[in-house]
């Protein structure tokens, strides 16, 4: 009978841990706008590196698996830029995307990773060393979460389900309409590369998409922008 306890006991001890880990390993498709929509750049989130265009090193995931599947997917809110980049970009502006949803339409590639993977890639955002845990059922249900309000990206979104898989992105909790800064051409650049992987936009396109942006209008003709595609 001591020994049928002591069983039971580390049985207890041990089953919550296992379906934490299953939990962590279920697959979620994560939307990027920014500069993570090019591909060989999320890879330096996943897999560490040192990605084009930064000064930063990222250490990667946990789990260094690349992404299962990416496709396109547009986002009913609008793309901004603001803030100044610190190690990288200039001290350019960098992308976020409103918390109003409606008219507005914001390209993004989605990447089916795991739950853990894509905390772990919000860590390397958002500069956080220590442990952190989502709840993303509660995301789910709620529509959205505010984590660290001193963070940038801040707020989870949940963002609907493709294949059966929910999707997730995040940006501010507060939009900085107040502190919108001209992006840095190469970050603009990186962007564009990424937006041509997932679809057939040219020079032209390009530059009518980003033209009418806060941090764009003002700063970048369509003239400039078309020079930055065709670098």
């Amino acid at each position: 009978m001591r020994r049928f306890l002591s069983y039971m006991y580390e049985l207890a001890a041990i089953l919550p841990h296992d379906l934490t880990m299953k939990e962590q390993n279920e697959h979620i498709w994560y939307a990027s706008y920014g500069s993570n929509i090019l591909e060989e750049r999320f890879h330096c989130y996943i897999q560490g590196g040192n990605p084009k265009g930064s000064s930063t090193s990222y250490h990667g995931c946990k789990d260094k698996t690349l992404p299962i599947d990416n496709k396109d997917f547009y986002i009913s809110s609008e793309l901004y830029f603001a803030k100044k980049s610190v190690n990288s970009w200039n001290s350019g502006g960098v992308g976020f995307i409103s918390n109003e949803f409606g008219n507005e339409s914001t390209l993004s590639r989605i990447y089916l990773i795991t739950k853990q993977q894509f905390v772990d890639v919000l860590k390397q955002e958002c500069n956080i060393d220590q442990e952190m845990e989502i709840d993303f059922d509660s995301i789910i249900s709620n529509g959205s979460i505010v984590l660290k309000e001193t963070k940038w990206y801040n707020k989870i979104i949940y963002l609907g389900n493709q294949s059966e898989k929910p999707i997730f992105t995040f940006t501010h909790h507060g939009d900085y309409f107040d502190e919108i800064n001209k992006p840095d051409e190469n970050y603009l650049k990186i962007i564009m590369e990424g937006i041509k992987e997932i679809t057939n936009f040219n020079e032209y396109d390009l530059a009518n998409y980003f033209a009418n942006l806060k941090g764009i209008i003002g700063e970048y003709s369509t003239e400039d922008l078309i020079k930055i595609a065709n670098k």
